[in-house]
């Protein structure tokens, strides 16, 4: 069963095909992406109407023997979409190519929206007779591989957001701007945490806010359709179709109402709103300050007004506009310009007021390329009409610059444990210590699950592996390959001393990995008995110190014997002359060298896990120790209102957090940073066929 840990590969594949179709038609990405994006909504859709639709038919009332038809009713309680037989995605894929696919495709978009009033003019139809049937076909095949057949968890709510996610890297629609990325809107989901209420986004773009909201009541085990009410604005008409595809193939809906908000508010909602949560347009300087001037949405005045009468910064219309939509108990989170936090002249002065209701919550400082569209820095606002008395005239300042992973060489991101490390921060803040200690202790239990994953595990096609034995396996039979030539070779021939040392570490790593299981078995008894209490986690979290340092060994143990073994492979051919003989079989050799090859890389992989999560357990422990919120050198300080106002209001938490020491990596892995510039080459030389492609094009275009 394929797991969400495992489709970054199934995800990039899609969208490799999907963009090559592209490439090699008529149409610009801002043409071909709306009807992708209506492809991968019905694909999503049918999905869930799948995942769902036993488990209701095994619940249908029957009168007289007949058992009731299903319904829309039935599959809005699941957060799914009904689908009829010709909105269902494998008739689609099924039509023979005499067949009109775009009228297919657009009949199962009309049976839609005729169910779904909320869906009505939305959805894509009329864009797929631009494209053409074969190319259709072949889209509907892509979007629908085998392996996608059965499969658990949200995968295509996954595949849904990455599609969105590359479209926005392209900026083929809008600028890019319709899409945050999922990182940044699940921390603020998660550190807002919005179990019931009215959720309103002013600049709602593809509704990620919304999906993550309805994430966060799915995870306290509640129906989301029960709990929230959705509001948003948005100024585009095709990103609002967007955000209602999105919030559809979720199972959700939403009040998106098309609107300028710098000057429009047809929701009403001013002082009424339980959570705001938004990522709106940086650093705007067009805005009529006339026409604002009076707006009941700007309780602490106008910021900075120029010469022509427009507001010279928009970031504080925004911050301003948030805070007023919040009700007494509401809170807030935002991603605004690193620039809003110290800026000066008006902008300081409506900082000033808003520091001092004491409502500023959380600032969390964010370092570049985490967007698609820019490279700047951001910030992270939080805020809170009720926070407790203890806390009024102080602000949870976290300096998370320095946390990060590259996942391409433009774009970074949150890794999930990173995130929940942020998240753990805030939560000792709140005095929630009990969640903090079960991060820890999940952490811990992760390390163990995936040291027992090192002798028994499943792959990605669900199948039973032994990452470590195997691996030890396949050595064995690239060894016994080479066997009958290196029996017949001299005792001091060219590859006598490769030979000795392989042969003198293989008996230390298979003493080491049988010391490993041992340990393990030892640390499971241990467990058996841990207790939850802080003092009772940091033992624990030193005492399986043990096994991330033996699996840190192993994995250099591993590549070690898999060096040797390929070099004495190319000196028994480049210096022996292995090749020239009968019983040097070069093919066998080839294939037992990859499955080696393969075996290690699993092993690897799986060691790695074992020392991740009990770094992240390590990470939190040293740094808390008491299980209390304490000041981190470069990470976090409580930094109360008397400090603020010495610093000009700045609300920068690099300003108060200071630097963090620099730390030696002992964990630093140059085939990871091999593999970093690996990423960054590929990137390029991507980029460089595009160009070229461009270049190619403009020339055919002038004639020359």
């Amino acid at each position: 069963m394929i797991q969400l840990e495992h489709i970054e590969a199934i995800e990039k594949r899609l969208w490799s095909a999907a963009d090559t179709m592209r490439a090699n038609s008529n149409y610009a990405s801002n043409e071909y992406f709306l009807p992708v994006m209506g492809l991968v909504f019905l694909r999503h859709a049918y999905s869930r109407y799948l995942a769902v639709k036993d488990g209701i038919e095994a619940n249908l009332p029957t009168r007289g023997g007949k058992t009731r038809a299903l319904t829309k009713e039935d599959f809005s309680q699941q957060s799914a979409i009904f689908l009829r037989p010709d909105a269902q995605f494998d008739n689609l894929v099924a039509l023979p190519d005499i067949e009109d696919r775009a009228k297919a495709i657009i009949k199962a978009m009309e049976s839609i929206e005729a169910d779904y009033d909320n869906l009505r003019g939305v959805l894509p139809k009329n864009e797929y007779q631009e494209l053409d049937n074969d190319v259709l076909g072949q889209l509907l095949r892509t979007l629908n591989p085998d392996e996608l057949k059965k499969v658990s968890g949200d995968v295509f709510g996954r595949i849904y957001e990455y599609f969105l996610t590359q479209f926005a890297d392209q900026k083929a629609h809008d600028g890019g701007e319709f899409f945050t990325p999922v990182s940044l809107v699940s921390l603020i989901a998660h550190v807002l945490d919005p179990e019931s209420g009215t959720v309103l986004d002013p600049a709602c773009g593809s509704g990620g806010m919304f999906v993550q909201s309805a994430r966060i009541v799915e995870e306290h085990g509640q129906n989301p359709t029960d709990r929230l009410t959705f509001r948003g604005l948005e100024k585009n008409a095709t990103t609002i179709r967007l955000a209602k595809m999105n919030l559809a193939v979720h199972g959700l809906e939403g009040d998106i109402q098309k609107a300028i908000t710098y000057y429009e508010d047809p929701h009403e909602l001013v002082g009424k709103a339980d959570f705001v949560m938004a990522n709106p347009p940086f650093n705007v300087d067009e805005i009529d300050a006339d026409k604002i001037k009076t707006d009941p949405r700007l309780p602490f005045g106008l910021p900075g007004v120029n010469k022509k009468d427009k507001v010279s910064n928009g970031n504080y219309i925004w911050i301003s506009y948030f805070y007023s939509y919040l009700n007494e108990k509401g809170r807030g989170g935002f991603v605004m310009s690193s620039q809003a936090s110290s800026a000066g002249g008006g902008e300081a002065k409506v900082r000033q007021k808003l520091v001092e209701t004491g409502d500023v919550d959380v600032m969390v400082a964010i370092r570049s390329n985490f967007f698609y569209t820019r490279t700047v820095p951001c910030e992270l606002w939080f805020l809170n009409r009720d926070k407790p008395e203890a806390h009024r005239d102080k602000v949870l300042m976290i300096d998370a610059r320095s946390i990060y992973r590259k996942v391409t060489r433009k774009i970074y991101d949150f890794s999930p444990e990173q995130q929940q490390n942020l998240l753990a921060i805030v939560w000792l803040y709140r005095g929630q210590v009990e969640k903090y200690l079960d991060l820890v202790s999940g952490y811990c239990r992760r390390s163990l699950d995936e040291c027992a994953g090192c002798f028994s595990t499943k792959n990605e096609s669900g199948e039973d592996i032994q990452p470590l034995p195997d691996f030890a396996t396949a050595l064995d039979a690239l060894t016994d390959t080479m066997q009958p030539f290196l029996d017949t070779l001299a005792d001091d021939s060219a590859h006598s001393e490769v030979q000795k040392e392989l042969a003198k570490v293989l008996p230390v790593f298979n003493t080491d990995v049988e010391a490993f299981q041992q340990a393990i078995s030892e640390q499971e008894a241990a467990w058996e008995q841990q207790k939850t209490t802080n003092g009772d986690l940091k033992q624990a979290v030193d005492r399986l110190a043990l096994l991330a340092n033996s699996s840190r060994d192993l994995i250099k143990q591993t590549d070690l014997l898999y060096k040797l073994a390929s070099r004495l492979i190319e000196t028994c051919e480049n210096e022996c002359n292995a090749k020239a003989t009968d019983v040097w079989v070069g093919k066998d050799v080839t294939r037992t060298r990859k499955t080696a090859d393969e075996a290690r890389q699993r092993a690897v992989e799986q060691l790695k896990q074992v020392r991740d999560f009990w770094r992240q357990a390590h990470w939190l422990t040293e740094r808390f120790p008491e299980a209390e919120l304490c000041d981190v050198e470069g990470l976090v300080k409580l930094v109360d209102r008397t400090e603020i106002e010495a610093n000009d209001w700045s609300l920068t938490p690099g300003r108060y957090v200071g630097v963090a020491p620099e730390e030696e990596d002992d964990d630093f892995d140059f085939e990871e940073a091999l593999r970093d510039i690996h990423v960054e080459l590929e990137d390029l030389n991507a980029e460089a066929v595009t160009l070229a492609a461009t270049i190619k094009k403009n020339f055919e275009e002038l004639g020359i």
